[in-house]
């Protein structure tokens, strides 16, 4: 898996800083961005997180190139729908010559399981190659593809958005790959907004356990890690 940001609103949290501010003074854009430092900007989007005044972390996008993750997950992905997705497609890139795949941990690590696994790869991939060659259009081809095939996907998000995909996603409770992703995404934006992003991960790192009875029973270990980014 790769994952790389590739542009982000230059200095996302001053622009969010003053469309906060814009909000609750009669003064200018540019009056405003005078005014504002450094240390204005951190104290004052602290003062608006915590007030829930999340709607100005839209103004702040961030896009990402993604690569070697499966389209099952890329399924899950753009179940987030305020963002903006655009996918490698299977209609007009022909696998003829052999698609690479993502392969379970839980399977992985079982040899046996794993020949298993490669050997229906295989397989798959020896007819999908047999239809594209009688003249099978790739398009109808990919009906045969598992879950399991690699696909490379652009990802735009909001701050915001970012923030409650980071809540579901970066839980211990969601699929490993895309838990594995989410993680790789909250490193690469931490840096660049970390008042933004300073409690960001599952929803245990500044609360209770959202899951319930169905928690992992490990907030404590949790919280130390993202705190940790």
């Amino acid at each position: 898996m790769k994952v790389a940001l590739l542009q982000h609103t230059p200095d996302p949290e001053l622009t969010v800083a003053l469309a906060a501010r814009l909000c609750y003074s009669p003064a200018g854009i540019d009056q405003l961005r005078e005014k504002l430092s450094s240390s204005d900007v951190e104290s004052f989007l602290d003062k608006i997180m915590s007030l829930g005044h999340q709607s100005v972390l839209e103004h702040a996008s961030f896009t990402f190139g993604i690569e070697g993750i499966s389209r099952a997950t890329s399924h899950q992905l753009v179940r987030h729908r305020l963002a903006s997705y655009s996918q490698q497609s299977q209609r007009y890139v022909s696998h003829k010559a052999g698609f690479e795949a993502v392969i379970p941990p839980s399977i992985a690590e079982r040899p046996e399981l794993k020949m298993r696994f490669e050997e229906q790869l295989q397989a798959i991939h020896r007819v999908y190659a047999e239809l594209v060659e009688a003249g099978i259009p790739a398009e109808d081809a990919r009906y045969i593809l598992p879950n399991a095939a690699e696909t490379k996907i652009m990802v735009t998000m909001n701050a915001r958005e970012l923030l409650h995909f980071f809540e579901l996603r970066c839980c211990e409770r969601a699929q490993w790959e895309i838990r594995a992703m989410s993680v790789e995404m909250l490193k690469l934006v931490k840096p660049i907004a970390p008042t933004i992003f300073r409690d960001a991960g599952p929803g245990c790192v500044v609360g209770p356990c959202p899951e319930g009875k169905m928690a992992c029973g490990k907030i404590v270990e949790v919280r130390e890690r993202f705190r940790n980014i």
